[in-house]
C-alpha cells in the first residue's frame, strides 16, 4: 500500500486512498467501558480494524441486548452501508435478542406451570377459566408464545383463588 503525504501534512493526517485498509486507531474513549461511549465513539470504533474493540462492543450488546450500546450500534448501522463488521454486529444484535426473548418465554412458561400447579386444575380447565383455548395455553407452557400481562394477572388470580380453596382451613370448624 502506498500512502502519499503532502509536504504540509504529517503521517498521522495523511490521506489513505479509498479501498485501503482502515486505520487501527483506538477510539478516544477507550479507557471507559463501552456502555459510556458516545455514539460518535461507537461509530469510530466500527470504522477501525481493531478486533479487540469490536469484541468489547459485542460483549456490551450480549450483556444488554436492548441497552444503550445496542441502540447506538443500531443507529450507526442504519447509516452505514453493509460490510464486514456491520453485518457481523447486525447478526449479533439479532441473535442476542432472539436468545433473550426465548429465555424470557421459557421463564414465563415456568411461571405459568407454577400457577397451574398451585391451582390444582387440569390444563384444559385452567385454560377455560382464563378464557383461552387449550392449545393457546399449551403454547404458553411450551414457551412458544407468551401471554399478555393482563392474562398473566388473570392466571395469578385464578391460581390464588384455587390455592386458597385447597388449603386446609384453620381456626377450627363449626362449633
Amino acid at each position: 500500500m502506498t500512502v502519499t503525504v503532502d509536504a504540509g501534512r504529517d503521517a498521522a493526517t495523511a490521506r489513505i486512498p479509498t479501498g485501503a485498509p482502515k486505520r487501527s486507531r483506538r477510539p478516544a474513549n477507550d479507557d471507559q467501558p463501552v456502555e459510556f461511549w458516545p455514539t460518535a465513539a461507537i461509530r469510530e470504533a466500527l470504522e477501525t480494524d481493531d478486533l479487540t474493540v469490536w469484541q468489547r462492543i459485542v460483549v456490551a450488546i450480549k450483556r444488554d441486548p436492548y441497552g444503550r450500546t445496542a441502540r447506538q450500534v443500531e443507529e450507526v448501522l442504519e447509516s452505514t452501508r453493509p460490510y464486514g463488521v456491520s453485518k457481523a454486529l447486525s447478526e449479533v444484535l439479532t441473535r442476542t435478542r432472539d436468545s433473550l426473548e426465548a429465555n424470557e418465554r421459557a421463564e414465563v412458561a415456568r411461571q405459568i406451570r407454577v400457577l397451574l400447579g398451585r391451582s390444582g386444575l387440569k390444563p384444559q380447565e385452567f385454560a377455560s377459566r382464563i378464557g383461552v383455548p387449550g392449545e393457546e395455553l399449551a403454547g404458553y407452557l411450551e414457551g412458544k408464545t407468551s401471554p399478555s400481562a393482563s392474562l398473566m394477572v388473570r392466571m395469578s388470580r385464578l391460581s390464588d383463588r384455587f390455592a386458597k380453596m385447597k388449603a386446609p382451613r384453620t381456626g377450627g370448624g363449626p362449633h
